[in-house]
């Protein structure tokens, strides 16, 4: 069985978790997964199924030859991205996975989960490189992981144009190794907390009023379908999000 993060597969039909102490207490339902991808049965130009059973088939879009093809992942396949281009950005392969907006991938002011396995060699690193988004942070709102700078190091992002700001919560490691690492963001309430293969690695404040609610589509391994897209230059395995 494959893990998502901190969550499990056993998640896949939302149905809700509890806990039940020996007292006989009930705590909070756990979290419910509104996407998932394995890419295990993904191939060259093919959509991605949502392994969740919500329906957010994730679509290939690409240019100057960029496709996403499939590549061994920590277990099964997963989806590998164009890889580095040292040419002019503008002529650079680029690819990215998209699903169309739907109101529960729009967590509003509530707690949300959402996570990757990623591989990433020392050599692909760059500016920036985006392994899932929804919004953008200049107009709207926005909820992010990428992996940052030369480094390589990952981060979670939060924002939107009412709590004005960009709330990032950067590790304090690199994951650019050429190993699989499994990176998880959580929002709850006025805290953002990045992880990297389970372990706290980052934290910020952010504002509790603070909602992410847009139109604009989930994207995976880039920020869009169009050049400077933030292109992620690795492979993706175990991408999935998850509300409450």
């Amino acid at each position: 069985m494959k893990t998502w993060g901190m969550l499990t597969a056993t998640l896949a039909g939302g149905a809700a978790l509890f806990d039940v102490s020996a007292a006989g207490a009930v705590d909070a339902p756990a979290p419910v997964v509104v996407a998932r991808y394995s890419f295990d049965a993904v191939k060259a130009g093919d959509p991605v199924a949502d392994d969740s059973g919500h329906g957010h088939t994730l679509v290939p879009f690409g240019g100057h030859g960029g496709r996403v093809k499939s590549s061994p992942g920590p277990a099964g396949l997963a989806a590998a991205f164009p890889a580095k281009c040292k040419g002019k950005a503008k002529k650079c392969p680029h690819a990215v996975l998209q699903a169309p907006d739907a109101p529960e991938l729009n967590p509003g002011t509530g707690p949300i989960r959402y996570g990757a396995s990623v591989r990433l060699a020392k050599g692909q690193t760059g500016s920036g490189e985006n392994v899932l988004q929804k919004g953008y942070s200049a107009s709207g709102s926005q909820y992010k992981l990428q992996v940052d700078g030369e480094a390589g190091r990952p981060s979670c992002v939060m924002s939107d144009n009412v709590a004005r700001g960009i709330h990032v919560a950067r590790s304090d490691v690199s994951i650019a190794d050429g190993g699989w690492h499994r990176l998880e963001c959580r929002r709850a309430g006025a805290t953002l907390t990045l992880l990297v293969d389970d372990a706290v690695h980052a934290t910020t404040p952010i504002p509790a009023t603070l909602s992410v609610t847009n139109t604009v589509p989930l994207s995976v391994g880039g920020k869009g379908d169009g050049l400077n897209n933030d292109q992620f230059h690795g492979a993706l395995d175990d991408v999935w999000i998850a509300l409450g």
